[in-house]
């Protein structure tokens, strides 16, 4: 990350100065949290450093407005500043992507997906489902009328990744709202090769026939053929929705392209605005103009009044996400994801798919003995944060997992290469092969207890701090 200039430096320090004299202990958090993430290997795919313009917009007064609505038609005076704030940022959301129309109003990805699913289902169930019931519009309805719509809506059927094979609670998993809401299947991968199998899905989905299709991911660490994914939704009539949120950032750097671009494909494609976009913890929601008005409707649908602080921040993200220098950026995160693969099978460590091609990559712990609860926890003692993941078929569920999975979008942001994310992988190894399960105080063998071998916690965090040195966070920012 550049240089923070002076005049940067000095306004986040008297804005902390501030905090401080109302409520010190928040202050004190934050300037911690900043300290914690200089000292520590950050690995979550799912995390990342937006830049400091993009958190200075978020801390101002717009978030003092109410704006329920959408631009030119608010149910609240005195929105024209949001207007222009949130017509800027679906702008750029549109420029970027090459997409008809975009939603930037989501607070998260969840709320982008929830989003998503109704105006689906209001573009393509309402209707019929008003003619089925005698009725024009919903305000024709009579008790008994709803309780039918009730029911033909509750009928339709929703396909997605299952979360042992990479995707996301929000595909249909059965104990998430997307799993009450629609009657749903999942589809996995291959049990040997761990990658998608078309055919086998195509099968699957001319059996089940579901309204929605659902690709994207959370932990898979490959690309996907939305091409062929469309191709498959269109057989059965389905619409194909695809959620970008981990992969957005490679989409909008040019780093996937042709086929392994969702936007051209997909009628639907959500999205947070975190993650490898390296914007404001947010949702949208990009689509065909065919479900424009409909996802519109999502204030007030399923969502509260859009944050017009949030909006701006995404603006400003999405503003630097159109640069040349944002392109260089996503080609480093999937060459060092590449990286740290290379470096893991290098050193024996097991893979899930055997490798990466786009920023994540995942392993399996169970070569080492362990959990994958047992390792992230030795990790973190260490100075590794990442976060345990199920894998394919995953013999320990859900809670304690058989994997654990490492991103490369924060550490490429602060300047990692390919020789350092090979020594962060050698690192990991160091670790996971030092580390023990433990057993229980009955004496059992235990899932989440383990012993990390004298020594090696230091090590690592010595070690770990020569690269971080290297590559310091917000550098020039002292508070």
């Amino acid at each position: 990350m550049s240089n923070v200039n002076a005049e940067l430096a000095s306004a986040y320090k008297t804005i902390l100065d501030v905090v401080g004299r109302t409520e010190p202990r928040i202050a004190d958090a934050t300037r911690q949290e900043l300290t914690d993430q200089r000292g520590s290997l950050k690995l979550i795919a799912s995390e990342n450093y937006a830049s400091l313009p993009v958190l200075a917009t978020m801390g101002t007064w717009l978030s003092d407005k109410y704006a329920e609505g959408t631009v030119g038609h608010r149910f609240y005076a005195g929105c024209q500043n949001v207007d222009t704030v949130e017509s800027v940022a679906a702008e750029h959301a549109r420029e970027l992507f090459g997409a008809e129309y975009a939603y930037v109003q989501p607070h998260s990805g969840i709320d982008a997906n929830l989003v998503a699913y109704w105006a689906i289902l209001a573009n393509r169930v309402e209707s019929p489902a008003l003619e089925q019931v005698g009725a024009k519009t919903v305000n024709d309805l009579t008790e008994e009328d709803w309780e039918a719509l009730r029911r033909a809506f509750g009928e339709q059927r929703i396909m997605g990744m299952s979360l042992d094979a990479g995707g996301h609670l929000t595909h249909g998993f059965r104990h998430n709202i997307s799993g009450k809401m629609f009657h749903q299947r999942s589809y996995g991968t291959d049990p040997e090769t761990g990658l998608i199998d078309y055919d086998a899905l195509a099968a699957s989905a001319k059996e089940f026939k579901p309204l929605i299709l659902v690709a994207g991911y959370s932990a898979y660490p490959r690309r996907v053929n939305f091409a062929r994914m469309r191709e498959i939704a269109d057989s059965v009539g389905a619409v194909l929705m695809v959620d970008m949120a981990h992969f957005a950032g490679l989409v909008a750097g040019k780093v996937f392209t042709g086929d392994e671009n969702p936007v051209p494909h997909a009628h639907v494609v959500t999205t947070t605005t975190h993650k490898s976009l390296r914007g404001p913890r947010g949702g949208m929601v990009l689509a065909t103009k065919e479900f424009a008005a409909d996802i519109d409707r999502g204030c007030p649908m399923v969502l509260g009044g859009p944050l017009a602080h949030m909006m701006a921040a995404k603006a400003v993200a999405l503003a630097e996400a159109r640069t040349t220098e944002f392109q260089t950026y996503a080609q480093n995160v999937a060459d060092n994801a590449k990286a740290l693969a290379d470096g893991f099978l290098k050193r024996g460590t097991r893979l899930v798919t055997g490798g990466t091609d786009n920023h994540l990559v995942l392993l399996d712990v169970t070569s080492y003995g362990l959990t994958g609860r047992q390792a992230e926890s030795a990790l973190i003692d260490a100075g590794v944060i990442s976060n345990r993941n199920s894998i394919p078929q995953d013999p320990n569920g859900a809670w304690y997992t058989s994997g654990v999975r490492l991103g490369t979008p924060a550490l490429t942001s602060r300047g990692f290469g390919a020789d350092d994310f090979d020594r962060v992988a050698e690192l990991i190894v160091d670790v996971l092969s030092n580390t023990t399960p433990a057993a229980t105080s009955t004496g059992a063998p235990g899932k989440a207890k383990y012993v990390l071998a004298d020594g090696v916690a230091d090590r690592t965090k010595a070690a770990a701090a020569e690269l971080l040195d290297a590559h310091p966070l917000y550098p020039g920012l002292e508070l």
